[in-house]
């Protein structure tokens, strides 16, 4: 009887550390890439009272960061690799990468992106030589598409984030912020803000700045409902997410990399979550800077080192936020205008009941003062009643609390909406529209893949079991249409109706009992 092999030590940290030195310090990125400028942001570091640096990767060719590591990764494969030709799956920018790489390289490159993927990454992956094939609502159904077709015709994966010689084309990145800040006449730097999907840059940049500066802090950002690296940070294990929110397409990612989390768990101090609404105020930041205009996932650094700020009062520090990448739809420009002012709490959204007689819409403006208003809707309720949805810039918490308290104290019923999804997503659009018949009515909001065919699958599984009483669609050039719906559905058949709901796939939430259902869309309950 043999003895089972046993098992290679673990790696400490040291030497993970010193073999990821040695593999930035050689990786080949530079026959594509450019040296992408550090930039001071001199309004932000005056604003928030700390010296802040923008690391510019949306100037890079594809206007991304990830043409590094798909180059340094096929620029290592054999002779025999590069004949048969290589694909990947992605959803935009490592596509891009992967497409560039293999153009300069002479190799054929096969590229699966989600059917949701921006048209402005398709098209330029397609106009780099790539073989575009759209497949799936999301990344993870790219990949295993992919995964297959690299079976089929021989082709070598070139992985977005889960792969060594990825992760070290993604650190040169830190190398060169480590190497302009030697350059400047005071080098001092507190801490690097990375955007994170997979966690390919995360780790890169982490590993290179723990080898060579271990006192400056690595801080990972995520959007709050795509979090994997976060929350497989917090459990010490990976952890594959149910579903990904895709207004930040580029990071939409379900389960971090094995080996991006094994770097990461050694090198990154903080991890933060942004929501959609400062994801869209640092990309207006961003575009108040330099009059450049990140995508969602490009300004999550951003959105990153504001919150850090904020949560601890962090003053005279110097802190760097890489700009991943600038692959923005230009459809998507109106959704993002609309969020940034709620993302740095500017605008408040104020739901309020007002009596319905002759001189209380006067008298209601006038307890606003002269405050900036952005959006105001009324609508006619009852003989006694009106509803008003306003939204309103204060300058501070501090105001805004004391402006609700004096309508409150004048009689008007108030409801702060700014931190209501549905209220900033539909009913804002939707003041009115009272059906008294709509008996056993849900309301539940939707997120659609933004695809052929996904309202008709939707309909198809409701078919003629429950009326449909509302429906507001609204999309921006998400990946993502957002959906409200009301259907009539009786007590007794709720659980088949979520059974049915589930079946689909979509992200959805009840909002039945939301307080924005009764008071403007002047449903009865």
């Amino acid at each position: 009887m043999t003895d089972a092999p046993s098992k290679p030590p673990r790696q400490t940290r040291a030497q993970l550390l010193a073999e990821y030195r040695d593999r930035i310090a050689v990786a080949q990125v530079y026959d594509v890439a450019i040296v992408s400028a550090l930039e001071p942001a001199a309004k932000l570091s005056a604003r928030f009272g700390n010296r802040i640096l923008l690391k510019r990767e949306d100037q890079q060719s594809v206007r991304s960061f990830k043409l590094r590591g798909a180059y340094n990764k096929i620029a290592r494969l054999s002779a025999e690799q590069r004949a048969r030709g290589v694909i990947c799956a992605s959803a935009g920018n490592h596509a891009q990468g992967v497409a560039l790489a293999a153009q300069r390289l002479g190799i054929p490159a096969w590229i699966v992106m989600p059917r949701t993927t921006p048209s402005v990454k398709v098209d330029a992956v397609r106009a780099l030589g790539g073989k575009t094939v759209l497949h799936g609502d999301a990344f993870d159904d790219a990949a295993l598409h992919a995964a297959g077709l690299a079976e089929e015709k021989g082709l070598t994966m070139i992985p977005p984030y889960d792969d060594p010689d990825v992760i070290a084309g993604q650190g040169t990145v830190a190398k060169e912020i480590l190497l302009q800040m030697d350059a400047l006449n005071d080098p001092h730097l507190d801490a690097v803000f990375v955007c994170t999907g997979g966690g390919g840059l995360l780790a890169g940049v982490g590993a290179w700045i723990k080898a060579m500066r271990p006192e400056v802090k690595v801080i990972s950002v995520e959007p709050d409902d795509s979090d994997c690296m976060a929350q497989a940070l917090e459990a010490d294990r990976r952890v594959k997410l149910a579903q990904v929110g895709l207004f930040a397409d580029g990071v939409a990612v379900r389960q971090a990399g094995a080996e991006p989390f094994r770097v990461c768990r050694e090198v990154v101090d903080h991890w933060l979550r942004v929501d959609v609404d400062e994801i869209c105020a640092a990309i207006r930041d961003v575009f108040a800077e330099n009059r450049a205009l990140p995508e969602p996932a490009g300004a999550l650094a951003v959105a990153g080192v504001k919150k850090w700020i904020a949560q601890t009062g962090a003053k005279k520090k110097t802190y760097v936020a890489i700009i991943s990448g600038a692959n923005l739809n230009f459809d998507r420009l109106r959704h993002i205008a609309e969020r940034a002012e709620l993302g740095d709490g500017a605008e408040t959204l104020l739901a309020v009941t007002i009596p319905e007689r002759a001189g209380s819409f006067k008298r209601f403006l006038k307890q606003l003062g002269r405050r900036p208003i952005t959006e105001f809707n009324y609508r006619y309720a009852s003989a006694e009643a009106a509803h008003v949805f306003a939204g309103v810039h204060f300058d501070g918490p501090a105001a805004r609390e004391a402006a609700i308290n004096v309508l409150r104290e004048d009689g008007y019923s108030v409801i702060d909406m700014t931190g209501n999804e549905m209220a900033k997503s539909h009913v804002r659009y939707m003041v009115g529209g009272r059906a008294p018949g709509a008996e056993n009515e849900r309301l539940y909001r939707f997120e659609f893949p933004e695809r052929p065919g996904a309202c008709q699958d939707f309909l198809a599984a409701i078919g003629d079991r429950w009326n449909i009483s509302l429906f507001h669609y609204r999309n921006h050039g998400a990946a993502y249409g957002r959906v409200l719906c009301g259907l009539q559905v009786p007590k007794r058949e709720r659980a088949e109706c979520r059974r049915v709901l589930d079946s689909l796939g979509y992200r959805y939430w009840d909002e039945t009992d939301n307080p924005a259902y009764s008071l403007f869309l002047g449903v009865e309950r």
